[in-house]
């Protein structure tokens, strides 16, 4: 069942988004060859926990480390370790807060330095289609129709969609429904 949230709720899970969104932002610059998954965790908590938030995937069903750090062909939820990113690697990096009752989640995948074409192509398709589904979030359409426009966005451009994870609704809990699938 969809919560719905009032005008304050909703302003303080903005605010748990945003510090998601500044979060990512100053990971990207020490996502590079010869930094580990775990110097870039350490840097997200200090960096969240300095906003007057908590890392909210730390202990979360068990989840050992604040943040996930997915190389290459993880599709999600990698624990940050001592391994080294190469030049060529992919990093998503999902990013949990929770501040003042809500939370806030995102994540984004970034190159580790020069990638391979086919790559690069990989991580721009995969970005259009997120605002495909975006632009496709208003009044009068389905979750459905979301879930198509990425779907068929993806297919178009030669890759697949993973039918194993969704997106979701967020609010004082970190994982609410609508369950957005990338399929559909």
């Amino acid at each position: 069942m969809i919560i719905l949230k009032s005008p304050e709720e909703t302003e303080k899970i903005a605010e748990s988004c945003r510090i998601v969104a500044k979060t990512l932002d100053y990971l990207k610059n020490m996502i590079k060859p010869g930094v580990t998954t775990k110097m870039i965790e350490r840097q997200a908590d200090q960096y969240i926990r300095s906003h007057s938030a908590l890392p909210a995937f730390n202990g979360y069903r068990g989840y050992p480390a604040s943040i996930c750090a997915s190389v290459n062909n993880e599709i999600i939820h990698g624990i940050p370790s001592n391994r080294t990113l190469e030049e060529g690697d992919i990093l998503g990096v999902d990013v949990g807060v929770y501040k003042d009752g809500f939370y806030g989640d995102g994540a984004y995948t970034f190159p580790v330095g020069k990638v391979h074409a086919d790559t690069e192509r990989l991580l721009r398709v995969t970005e259009e289609s997120l605002y495909k589904g975006i632009g496709n979030a208003r009044p009068d359409n389905r979750v459905s129709d979301i879930s198509h426009s990425i779907q068929a966005h993806v297919e178009s451009n030669g890759f697949s969609v993973v039918r194993a994870f969704v997106g979701h609704g967020i609010g004082r809990e970190l994982h609410e429904d609508p369950q957005i699938p990338n399929f559909g």
